[in-house]
């Protein structure tokens, strides 16, 4: 497909993976640019979880992709909001959290097999104590008068703590929230962020329900869907060590459910362009998503990697 095909409803969904993840799918959007000959800022819908949301957020304000590359080199972008925003990202390990199980009311719903299993031990895990101050300076820079991105239709995945609900902040019928409530939400790693409270209710990285919830955007019926997935991988990957428990416990059950998602909108007649970490990508960026002296590392394997799938 290429940039004159005008008539293609296509959408952009950008799935979980923190500091890693996020360079990768930058490697990722400047492969899906290239090779579709096509602005993501352009997408019909953009759908973003945890770092996703982050991405999301900065193309649904307009940040380009070539910007978004120039921030991840280290050169001088030309939005100001972008310009401290990798420095004041969270490190590569968490502060410590406060004591006490995070949310018993979802643990109790996964012993009812109310929630996948992964959800459910997502509520066992402690209050996180991080600090998501930076994800606040981000939305309110690049967006000073506004409560939302001008992109009309840019959704931000969080999940409700207590019952394991996904919610798309910013689509037709979600609670209302601001951007900065609805960002730091989707972004609030269950053990290392503190859930966002939005009308009454708590939410936590949409991640802990699915990686990129690629399925919230089939009532809109398009003809394609890009789908950017660091945390996904088509296939098993072998891993050693310490990564042997981020490939069994999250990557096996993220995939699988990626794997279904995208299964269903193939059925109903949507094309669907699905970009993932390969055993290149994984063997650069280890088993810490959040390892930041990985990351330049892993969006320069990730320049090469991705652009194998327009090839």
């Amino acid at each position: 497909m290429t940039s004159s095909d005008t008539q293609i409803r296509r959408g952009l969904v950008i799935g979980c993976g923190g500091t890693l993840g996020a360079a990768w799918t930058v490697a990722a959007l400047v492969a899906v640019r290239d090779g579709l000959g096509w602005d993501p800022r352009d997408a019909d819908v953009l759908v973003g979880t945890s770092a996703g949301a982050e991405l999301v957020t900065m193309l649904g304000s307009g940040v380009s992709v070539g910007e978004l590359l120039s921030m991840q080199l280290g050169e001088q972008p030309t939005h100001p909001a972008l310009r401290d925003h990798l420095a004041d990202a969270p490190g590569r390990m968490p502060p410590l959290p406060r004591l006490g199980v995070g949310s018993p009311t979802l643990v109790r719903a996964g012993l009812r097999h109310e929630v996948a299993p992964a959800t459910a031990l997502s509520g066992l895990l402690p209050t996180g104590g991080g600090d998501a101050s930076w994800l606040h300076r981000l939305a309110v820079g690049l967006n000073p008068d506004r409560d939302w991105v001008p992109h009309p239709a840019t959704w931000l995945v969080a999940m409700d703590y207590d019952t394991g609900t996904r919610v798309a902040f910013g689509s037709p019928g979600s609670p209302e929230a601001t951007l900065s409530q609805a960002l730091r939400a989707s972004w609030a790693i269950p053990g290392w962020m503190p859930p966002v409270r939005i009308g009454g209710r708590r939410y936590v990285d949409g991640g802990a329900a699915s990686t990129a919830s690629a399925d919230l955007v089939a009532p809109l019926e398009l003809d394609e869907l890009v789908v950017l997935a660091p945390m996904a991988s088509t296939g098993p990957v072998r891993a050693r060590g310490a990564a042997r428990a981020e490939r069994l416990v999250l990557r096996s059950w993220m995939s699988a459910g990626l794997d279904a998602e995208i299964a269903a909108a193939t059925a109903a007649g949507t094309r669907v362009v699905r970009l993932d970490a390969t055993a290149e990508d994984l063997a650069v960026m280890g088993p810490n998503f959040m390892d930041d002296r990985r990351r330049l590392a892993t969006l320069e394997a990730a320049l090469r990697t991705t652009r194998k799938a327009f090839v």
